[in-house]
């Protein structure tokens, strides 16, 4: 596993991220030489498919989605 000190981490932290991104490969980050952090690839669902979004195309609008549910008089702070 590489180990990288936090200061080059902090100067590099997005092509780091990248990097374990792309090769899968964990990444120990170093304070002094004592590990602080494992930076490891995110976890994806057995099927590789995303969880976010999945329901995107799945939605009806009905109705009016602007407009009040309930009639402004019936809102307590609206009232007299």
């Amino acid at each position: 596993m590489e180990s990288i000190a936090i200061s080059k981490f902090k100067a590099t932290c997005l092509a780091v991220l990248e990097k374990v991104r792309h090769t899968g490969q964990p990444v120990l980050v170093t304070k002094r030489g004592e590990p602080i952090a494992e930076i490891v690839p995110a976890s994806r669902p057995a099927d590789g498919k995303r969880r976010l979004g999945m329901f995107a195309e799945s939605g009806k609008i009905v109705g009016d989605i602007v407009a009040p549910v309930v009639e402004e008089g019936e809102w307590e702070s609206l009232g007299p």
